[in-house]
């Protein structure tokens, strides 16, 4: 049944705006979504051009959050040498972004829904773009880390707002592609900063990595003033307080557990006490929602098949993805000596590919369905996991995982676009904050998850190949071989000898081994999801306007 928002006057009478209904196929659901046929978009927007101008300054403001999040990862040893720091601290810098950034999305989201999605954003993007400039001038660990968190509160009013920017602009016939578009730069955006990044390291200092986000953030802040329109959420309760303090609990404990995990031990008592302290928040935070009138995540939309694939999708496709990474770095350059910048270079082919079928993916979506074209991507994807882990070989060098990369390429690309416009199809139009925020804290969840968890199995298949292959070994160099390859390849430098390039093969090979067992587990992954987005289920067909 249809219902009309108090807020929103009738526009078509109901024998046209029947006429008019577009039936959109979720994932694993049919929703039937009125089109309004005499006016272009809920905020007003009725010029193309402004539309494009609005898309480009949201685009342009999220590369400047994406780039961040991937950029102090090639500068790690600059880092260390500046500030005099421990790896732990370095990793501390280059998390503490993260973890900021995934607290406060779903609470930031909200306030941008309720205090109008404009100012927020130039809100954000002062605060960010301040912040990095006071990185960029930082002078020791502490500094640079407090400037890191402020970044993140900055990122954390950036990211939501522009999605739903998007999603309260642009008419239902144009939003898939822009969403497309959005995806595409949130996707590849990582991969290009990356590249940005190490070649700012390679030919000045780390300092310049910050120039980048602050330029982008200028561009944004002058776009968005002039093109942005301003929209908000007529709330008629208050704000769930106790909802967003729950939430960022919930979240720093979960993702300080994955970040943390690898480091310091999974039995370590920070980390099962971090794990208990997020898990408890989490089932606090679904009891409070579920009784508040009001809340700030409705949890029950989860029942909803849409809702939920999208989520799934986008927490595997990104857990996976961000895995790859994890497991690619080190092979291109300790398996075949490439350096940071030519091995970041070696991922562009996969981000411009998924960065063009991200914005194919909704004309696709079009013609067979958008859980179709979901699971087509998902396919792909465990297609490329699967060529990966089969051609991969020391002596293959980059030509045996290309193939896999650039399937991986076409399949993320393809599934990321649906499955975020079904969370955000999946919320009404005044909550667009909450539902970009509930798309982006699934894509940190999924990247934090998939670094932890394949970034083991790597270590731990590394660890089981690599012993029977140090037979003949002195003890403390065999000991040094088994922390990783980089640590291997540096002990047969360092010790030199006859046994040096043997023991370099048996590191390297050790690495395909280990690489092959993570490959095979996102294989495992990919289908599981994939049965889940095919399995028949009772859709329930809704009408919103």
């Amino acid at each position: 049944m249809s219902t009309e928002s108090p807020n929103r006057p009738a526009r078509v009478s109901a024998e046209a705006e029947a006429e008019a209904v577009t039936e959109i196929e979720g994932a694993g659901k049919a929703v039937d979504v009125p089109v309004d046929v005499t006016a272009p978009d809920a905020a007003g927007v009725d010029d193309p051009r402004r539309r494009r101008a609005i898309l480009i300054s949201v685009c342009v403001a999220l590369m400047a959050v994406i780039a961040s999040v991937s950029g102090l990862n090639v500068a790690q040893p600059d880092l260390a040498v500046a500030f005099d720091a421990s790896q732990s601290t370095i990793l501390w810098i280059i998390n503490i972004y993260t973890l900021s950034l995934a607290a406060l999305l779903l609470p930031l989201g909200a306030v941008g829904d309720r205090w109008g999605r404009k100012p927020v954003l130039l809100t954000g993007l002062a605060v960010f773009g301040g912040a990095s400039v006071i990185a960029g001038l930082a002078t020791s660990a502490e500094v640079m880390i407090a400037a890191r968190v402020l970044s993140g509160v900055g990122a954390a009013m950036i990211m939501p707002v522009t999605l739903a920017v998007i999603t309260s602009t642009f008419p239902a016939e144009e939003r898939g592609r822009a969403i497309g578009v959005w995806t595409g730069v949130a996707g590849g955006g990582g991969i290009l900063g990356m590249f940005l990044s190490a070649a700012l390291v390679d030919v000045a200092s780390w300092r310049y990595l910050f120039v980048l986000p602050v330029a982008l953030v200028l561009v944004a802040a002058v776009m968005t003033a002039r093109s942005v329109p301003d929209s908000r959420d007529a709330a008629t309760h208050s704000f769930d307080t106790v909802g967003a303090l729950t939430s960022v609990v919930a979240v720093v404990g979960l993702i300080f557990v994955l970040q943390e995990g690898p480091e310091r031990g999974w039995a370590a008592p920070v980390t099962l006490l971090s794990l208990l302290v997020g898990v408890l928040a989490a089932v606090g935070f679904v009891v409070w929602e579920l009784r508040r009138h009001g809340p700030l995540l409705d949890v029950r939309l989860f029942r909803e098949r849409g809702l939920a694939g999208g989520s799934v999708a986008l927490l595997a496709v990104f857990g996976v993805q961000a895995g790859i990474f994890v497991v690619l770095f080190p092979f291109l350059q300790a398996v075949l000596g490439w350096s940071g910048l030519l091995s970041t270079l070696a991922l562009m082919p996969m981000a411009v590919l998924m960065m063009a079928t991200s914005g194919l993916a909704p004309r696709l979506a079009e013609r067979v369905g958008s859980r179709r074209t979901m699971a087509l991507g998902i396919l792909l994807g465990g297609a490329g996991l699967a060529l990966m882990a089969t051609l991969v070989s020391v002596d293959g060098g980059y030509l045996s995982v290309l193939p896999g990369m650039l399937a991986m390429g076409i399949g993320m690309g393809l599934t990321m676009t649906p499955a975020t416009e079904a969370i955000t199809s999946s919320l009404p139009s005044e909550r667009q904050g909450v539902a970009s925020a509930l798309n982006d804290v699934t894509r940190e969840f999924g990247t934090a998850l998939g670094v932890a968890l394949l970034g083991a199995l790597l270590s731990s298949g590394y660890r089981g190949a690599i012993g029977p292959r140090l037979d003949g070994v002195p003890p403390a160099t065999a000991a040094t071989a088994r922390e990783g390859i980089a640590n291997a390849v540096e002990a047969a430098h360092a010790t030199g000898g006859p046994t040096a390039p043997a023991l370099v093969r048996a590191a390297q090979q050790s690495f395909v081994d280990g690489w092959q067992q993570a490959m095979w587990a996102g294989v495992a992954v990919m289908t599981l999801l994939l049965a889940y987005l095919l399995l028949p289920g009772n859709s329930r067909r809704a009408r919103t306007s």
